[in-house]
């Protein structure tokens, strides 16, 4: 395979994976901005708090707006200049999808591609108000999340094993791995105020979200039978398996794509050696030994090992 087109696989599967993570983040913020203030909610910090589980904030600042609600929701679903926004991922998605359409299914090409379209005509929609609500852009959020199951199911039901599945799952985890992290890290480090307790009302609805986030409430009464307690998600989003956005499950499969792709081209390398030692230390690493390190250490530790992988697999594979 063209180092171009696994280039463009793996950065089609991760654009595709951050539309729909920005468009949960922007879920579960309008979830806690819309608490009553007797539980905490209405903070202001909620909308600040999205841009920094994105990765956003700095590039926010440089515009010189305010954090409010109608500013953010702008930011985050129509900027096109923002790589975290539902409308820059959803456009360069389909640049990379309509790149290597014969490495595709039609049906995901065409998913991908009606996705594109609809985001054009929301856009279009919403142009002339001059605030943006929830209401007005919940349609691109569905857009997002749409594309994301489309792509997603379509390539598990369809695709050919061979690399360009490969490649393009190696895309899909390694994204995923590195929303979690920022999502775990935002709630210990950032979104509980410092006159809030944790514990306390604003902090079990802000664990609700980030769960809901991941679609992993129910997963989680499920496995700890237990009201919400933050080691335990930490417990469930960092080192369960059967958690299919934990860390260690998107590392699992992570160091099964990468060593396929290994063997498929006759040569083991330093991605290859990466992902497994990532993969082993997730597994041989204590919720005690989380903790012990602290949770915002352990987890940017994480997210530098993660971005590493993405910068060996361009050394081996990949465009430079």
């Amino acid at each position: 395979m063209l180092a171009r087109t696994a280039d463009n696989l793996y950065w089609l599967a991760r654009y595709v994976e951050r539309a729909e993570f920005t468009a949960r983040i922007i879920d579960i913020t309008s979830r806690l901005a819309a608490l009553p203030k007797a539980y905490g909610g209405a903070s202001g910090a909620e909308w600040e708090s999205a841009l920094v589980a994105l990765g956003a904030h700095e590039r926010f600042r440089k515009t010189n707006e305010v954090a409010d609600e109608s500013a953010v929701l702008r930011f985050l679903v129509f900027d096109a200049d923002n790589p975290s926004s539902i409308r820059y991922c959803m456009d360069r998605a389909r640049a990379n999808a309509r790149a290597v359409r014969t490495a595709l299914t039609a049906e995901m090409w065409q998913g991908v591609n009606s996705a594109w379209i609809e985001m054009l005509n929301i856009e279009r929609a919403v142009a002339p108000f001059e605030r943006m609500t929830r209401d007005r852009i919940d349609p691109a959020l569905d857009a997002a999340k749409g594309m994301s199951r489309d792509f997603d199911g379509l390539a598990y039901r369809n695709m050919l094993r061979n690399d360009a599945y490969w490649f393009s799952r190696v895309g899909l985890y390694t994204e995923r791995a590195d929303n979690t992290a920022r999502l775990l890290d935002v709630k210990y480090h950032v979104l509980l105020p410092e006159t809030e307790t944790v514990g306390g009302s604003l902090d079990y609805f802000q664990w609700t979200a980030i769960l809901r986030a991941v679609s992993a409430l129910t997963a989680y009464h499920w496995v700890y039978r237990e009201s919400i307690k933050p080691w335990l998600i930490a417990d469930l989003l960092i080192r369960k398996k059967e958690m299919p956005r934990s860390l260690v499950s998107c590392y699992d499969n992570l160091a099964g794509f990468v060593d396929a792709i290994g063997r498929a081209y006759g040569q083991q390398g330093p991605a290859q050696r990466h992902a497994r030692a990532v993969l082993l230390r997730l597994e041989n690493t204590s919720l005690d030994d989380v903790f012990k390190t602290g949770v915002h250490e352990f987890l940017s530790e994480f997210i530098e090992d993660n971005n590493k992988l993405g910068a060996l697999l361009a050394e081996q594979y990949l465009l430079n």
